[in-house]
């Protein structure tokens, strides 16, 4: 979902100079299975959806629902802000339906307008359409030509804008009897390989789509009953109704349970008769799958569930690796909340030195590295922490953060410490250094802003003031990535380190 400033590909890496390590954004789909009307509130689900995705997008949100029996009347309600901003009574009650769509967002500063709000909606000779996406297309600048060679002209330079339009043209193959859009959605996959997942709706059905590479996350979750009747356990036969998520950890707070993840490449198909798989888009030259391992490092929910192993678990596993790797004797391990705290775990279980924490965290200040400018940034800090000096006070500290991008927020916090007594403060990052920009969804600054292209650990350790400075290797993230997988060796497992490596799924010809 990033927005370009220029339809030139060439002009990402100077849009991603204005902003540092944003997330990419989230979609939801719900529709109800059985007779229409249904007595599920589709828009409530989909509401409480995207409040469980409020990590991967915070700027806007947007909700858009069908009753299922007319193609021109989509019900829409989109605004900038966080999902309780956008959403009242009164939009939730004009949002009646039996199944839709919704989309929360993280975007560049220069695009942080209504006009691009998701999903978006289209209105074609054959009724309307609705887009979510999440991810972006590496390929933006040839497709864009085409679509507009195509004499369709594009209102945003948004990528999702551009993916939805694409579904409007027809097939190479052609078409009978109307839009044949599962062979749409194939063609728009074969032109753009990577990366996205879409969650595409039509009057009466939602299309999940994953890139082939798998690049970016998409589940499946069943609706259930809430109270299951006595002696009912074949619950294929009991669902009410289907949801379709960037991560599954809302699931449980709306009565679903997790199925599956979208396999890449696969397009299923939601309707109220239930769900199937149409077809798998194959990788170009049987390429290695391509999942983002930054989504288990950072971005996603500790709840959420990849590759059959729970988010929290690997990141403890991260902790376990670091802690051989990168060994310091200390009196306690910490971590800067609260996403380093599995990894802190983790780092203390295998080391034997106990935990506690340091650092109260203000749960009401936003996350520090979507502000502009390295003095809020900063200052961010300081209203972002406190420090718990009967827990510091003359103690060799071992602080685990799960990243360090520019290096400007984690001194603050080791002269926070210091400032409350600490004797030593050692710093451990459970995951690699980070050293090249990501085309793929991820705001990840140029190669020029990232501290470790300028500072070894022993001078970064310096220039943030710790006593010691260590990364987690990238052998050692990718072991604990694959720890409790059943096939760790399977060909149908790979990872995008692009990143930390330099090594991108696709080489940079776009």
């Amino acid at each position: 979902c990033r927005e370009m400033a220029s339809s030139e590909s060439t002009k990402v890496v100077a849009n991603k100079e204005e902003t540092g390590l944003t997330h990419e954004c989230g979609v939801f789909g719900c529709i109800a299975t059985g007779e229409w009307p249904t007595q599920i509130d589709v828009a409530q689900v989909i509401c409480l959806g995207l409040v469980a995705l409020q990590h991967r997008g915070q700027e806007s949100a947007g909700i858009v629902t069908s009753e299922g029996n007319n193609a021109k009347a989509f019900r829409v309600h989109k605004g900038m802000g966080m999902i309780n901003n956008v959403f009242n009574d009164d939009s939730m009650k004009k949002l009646k339906g039996n199944l839709g769509i919704g989309h929360t967002r993280y975007s560049t500063s220069a695009a942080s307008e209504e006009v691009n709000c998701q999903p978006f909606v289209v209105h074609t000779a054959h009724g309307a359409l609705a887009v979510a996406h999440n991810g972006e297309i590496v390929n933006c600048g040839s497709l864009r030509k085409m679509v507009l060679g195509r004499g369709v002209g594009l209102s945003t330079h948004s990528d999702s804008e551009l993916i939805t339009q694409a579904l409007c043209l027809n097939p190479p193959e052609g078409e009978v009897n109307g839009p044949d859009w599962p062979a749409r959605i194939k063609h728009l996959m074969q032109l753009a390989p990577l990366s996205y997942s879409l969650v595409i709706m039509q009057k009466d059905r939602i299309y999940g789509v994953r890139d082939p590479y798998g690049n970016r996350p998409l589940c499946i979750g069943k609706i259930v009953p809430i109270k299951l009747t006595n002696g009912a356990n074949n619950e294929d036969e009991m669902e009410e109704g289907w949801v379709i998520s960037s991560e599954s950890c809302g699931f449980l707070s709306i009565g679903a349970r997790y199925e599956r993840e979208v396999h890449p490449g696969e397009i299923v198909e939601m309707t109220k008769d239930g769900i199937k798989t149409i077809s798998i888009v194959e990788r170009p030259n049987a390429k290695p799958q391509a999942f983002c391992i930054f989504e288990y490092v950072y971005f996603a929910r500790s709840d959420s569930i990849f590759e059959g192993q729970m988010v929290y678990s690997v990141r403890m596993q991260c902790g376990r690796v670091l802690a051989r790797e990168a060994w310091v004797d200390a009196d306690i391990v910490s971590s800067v909340p609260e996403s380093g705290t599995a990894a802190a775990h983790g780092f203390s279980r295998e080391s034997k030195i106990p935990f506690a924490e340091v650092l109260c965290k203000n749960r009401y200040v936003g996350r520090t590295f979507i502000q502009p400018s390295t003095r809020l940034r900063q200052l961010g800090v300081a209203k972002k922490f406190g420090a718990l000096s009967e827990n510091v006070k003359d103690k060799k500290i071992i602080l685990i953060d799960d990243s360090i991008v520019r290096g400007n927020t984690i001194g603050p916090i080791i002269k926070l410490l210091k400032d409350a007594g600490a004797k030593e403060v050692h710093v451990r990052v459970a995951s690699p250094p980070l050293l090249y920009p990501c085309y793929m969804g991820i705001n990840i600054p140029t190669r020029e802003e990232l501290i470790a292209n300028k500072l070894d650990p022993i001078k970064l350790a310096k220039h943030v003031g710790a006593d010691s400075l260590a990364y987690l290797s990238v052998d050692g993230l990718v072991q604990a990535v694959r720890y409790r997988m059943e096939d760790k060796n399977s060909s149908k497992i790979g990872h995008c380190t692009a990143c930390l490596t330099g090594n991108y799924p696709e080489k940079l010809e776009w």
